[in-house]
């Protein structure tokens, strides 16, 4: 990549489109629309092993991944965090969302909003009050634009605070490289309850990662006059010819849906008329009309707030393994300033500070395992992970922290230098602890995309590298950067992570870049990626020993000492062609996908789709053991813009395809899913029946 487009990179803040080319590739930008709904609303990410990633510079979005993990993220029970020193020690508990980060307080819910990218100058340029640590003493609406409280007014200073609903999860943070300052084994709760907040009157906080809720709770013969809410931040209160409080901000407004009020009497629910009642220009009550005051009654609001992401302060998913039992397994990115963890100024341009996570979902999508924060000071993002068989979760990305989290006996304690270093990292089955964790690069720049493991828990990695010196083994396959802007690399480390077992670059004079690694029972490794290397290293009798157009997918094998190419193929023609996703049966089939943008891509006879359907289409192909031949080969596509991220295959040599399409006419089938386009970017998931290319597909809005 040029240091032209590194910089474009760095500040593209428009929708990720699905094109090709080494000039268009698809950024790390924003996407969506987040709705809120107390109902506050929130959010945020998952498929098998898609890897889209990562050039040198702000890592680029998986619309499939994106699309699949809000799609599970929106089933979760919302999650409320202890405050175990992790956040102000005015914070009792806190939730995070996608778009915002809730704080409770004794008096007060904060909201800490992600600010889109039309807020006003001076709120973009004030974010340091946005309740990261330490909390400002009071919002206000002409400077925390990004900031509303929601105050209780002559409340009780002091109530009962406490946790309903223990949740499975816990919350654990690793931040820098000193275990002093790490939060481990943090409890959550799926309900918060303010018991006495007024006199008769509790307050619970509840809810979906869809909205959250609050609950006022009356006892017989309370006052609800006395609930006054102050919301500190907005500029004006109004309600509207609907009964909804609409609270305007800078630069957005947030709308308070007219409250739903009832009482249960004999086990029926009952409606009680009412409403807001503006008290002054920030302040607000409700008013009820008649009703049993020998009965409880509940006064339910539900908040909704809207902002457009754009390409600034957005949390991605990347990466996901799956383990026997189905659960799920996801790194990616985070806006570090949206956590009070980071004693940090909020960021509010593409390209700030940012974290990994690794987060751990239950086989049903319902619930957090663990959720964990990994990172250091400067920017690191997760790009790849897996998972063996004891649920040990292995991360690979990239990092510029000098102080990313290592442990003692790491193969590299140190950042080696250049703008980023890949890392390895291996947690334990629980999220808590590090079993390793390791930089992984030389005196330039490095980044880890695609790992997997083996049954011995040795982990196999690959990305791209700049760096003459990355650490390569005696008698590996490449032991020098074969030239260009990047060489691939390949991999192996022991189970502890304290030293490679091989490690060897991967290109020719051009440009080679390592997307997606697997390896077979056997340890021979296969690795697929994109190469612009005329003299990119093939091998007699493979399938096609010469690049085909301006970039090619390439697809390797290696022995399993990692000192011979048992095959190398070039894979692609006359345009743009990509290797994003790799996986192998146990025959030693080769399965790969990617996008291209070749009307003449290898297909073979009887494929599903012999010819280019539009922009640029996902491939899919199948090689024989040896590299030499197609078992088959089919574009997929329609239209539009379409591209393959992510590749499995079953016991039976059935193959499934994930990846994004833009088109209205992508191939689906009779009883699918979704067989519509459900917006401006779908993910899609196609399955291959052994042997031959005929597809059942079912698509998943990713808009």
């Amino acid at each position: 990549m040029s240091a032209e487009l590194l910089t474009r990179a760095s500040n593209d803040s428009s929708r990720a489109v699905v094109t090709w080319g080494r000039q268009v590739r698809p950024r790390l930008v924003g996407s969506g629309l987040v709705i809120l709904s107390i109902f506050l609303l929130a959010p945020g990410a998952w498929t098998q092993s898609t890897r889209t990633s990562s050039q040198i510079g702000p890592v680029k979005r998986d619309p499939g991944v994106d699309a699949r993990v809000r799609q599970l993220y929106g089933q979760l029970p919302l999650s409320f965090e202890l405050n175990q020193g992790q956040s102000d020690p005015r914070v009792k508990f806190l939730s995070r969302g996608q778009g915002y980060t809730l704080f409770l307080t004794a008096t007060e819910a904060v909201l800490s909003l992600r600010a889109p990218n039309n807020l006003p100058e001076h709120c973009r340029s004030t974010r340091r009050t946005s309740f990261a640590l330490p909390l400002p003493k009071r919002p206000t609406a002409s400077r925390d634009c990004s900031v509303l409280g929601i105050k209780l007014e002559r409340a009780n200073r002091n109530p009962q605070i406490s946790g309903v609903d223990q949740l499975a999860g816990r919350s654990n943070y690793f931040i820098g490289d000193n275990p002093k300052n790490w939060h481990t084994a943090i409890p959550t709760f799926g309900r918060v309850r303010y018991s006495g907040i007024y006199p008769g009157v509790d307050l619970l906080y509840r809810g979906s990662q869809r909205q959250l809720e609050y609950d006022f709770v009356l006892a017989p013969q309370s006052d609800p006059d006395g609930i006054e809410l102050r919301f500190a931040g907005a500029k004006r209160l109004r309600v509207d010819q609907e009964g909804n409080l609409v609270v305007q901000m800078a630069g957005r407004q947030v709308i308070e849906h007219a409250p739903v009020i009832y009482q249960e009497i004999g086990g029926r629910r009952r409606p009680v008329a009412g409403g807001y009642v503006l008290k002054s220009r920030d302040k607000v009550g409700f008013k009820l009309a008649s009703y049993d005051h020998h009965n409880p009654v509940t006064i339910d609001p539900s908040l909704a707030y809207s902002i457009y992401l754009g390409g600034s302060s957005v949390d991605g998913g990347l990466g996901v393994a799956v383990d026997s039992s189905g659960d799920a397994y996801v790194t990616g990115f985070t806006d570090s300033s949206d956590f009070p963890t980071r004693a940090r100024s909020l960021q509010t341009t593409f390209g700030g500070v940012r974290d990994a996570f690794v987060t751990k979902l239950n086989s049903t999508g319902s619930a957090l395992v663990y959720s964990t924060y990994l990172g250091g000071s400067g920017y690191d993002a997760g790009l790849g992970v897996a998972v063996d068989s004891s649920g040990n979760a292995y991360v690979t990305g990239q990092t510029n922290s000098t102080d990313f989290p290592t442990t003692a006996g790491a193969l590299q304690a140190s950042f080696g230098g250049g703008f980023f270093d890949a890392f390895v990292s291996k947690l334990n089955n629980t999220g808590s602890a590090l079993v390793y964790s390791t930089y992984l690069g030389g005196s330039n720049s490095d980044v880890g995309v695609g790992i997997t493991v083996d049954r011995s828990s040795n982990a196999y990695i690959t990305g791209e590298t700049i760096s003459t010196d990355f650490p390569t083994t005696p008698g590996a396959l490449q032991a020098l950067l074969g030239g260009g802007f990047f060489d691939a690399f390949v991999t192996k480390l022991n189970r502890t992570g304290s030293s490679l077992v091989y490690s060897t670059y991967l290109g020719g004079s051009g440009l080679d870049e390592g997307r997606s690694v697997a390896v077979s029972s056997s340890g021979n490794v296969y690795v697929t990626g994109i190469t612009e290397s005329k003299d990119f290293p093939t091998s007699l009798g493979a399938l096609q020993t010469a690049l085909g157009g301006i970039e090619d997918a390439f697809v390797s094998k290696l022995n399993s000492t990692g000192s011979v190419l048992v095959y190398s193929t070039y894979l692609g023609d006359s345009s743009f062609d990509e290797g994003l996703g790799i996986a192998v049966d146990r025959s030693g089939n080769t399965y790969v996908t990617g996008p291209t943008s070749s009307s003449d891509f290898p297909t073979t006879l009887g494929a599903l789709q012999a010819t280019l359907g539009g922009l640029g289409d996902a491939f899919v192909s199948k090689l024989n053991s040896t590299g030499s031949a197609l078992v088959y080969s089919t574009y997929l596509g329609g239209s539009s813009a379409d591209s393959g991220f992510g590749i499995a295959v079953d016991p039976s040599g059935n193959a499934y395809v994930t990846g994004s399409t833009n088109s209205s006419d992508f191939p689906t089938t009779a009883g699918a899913l979704q067989t519509t386009f459900g917006g401006s970017a779908d993910a899609f998931v196609s399955k291959f029946l052994f042997g031959r290319p005929s597809s059942a597909t079912a698509q998943a809005s990713a808009n």
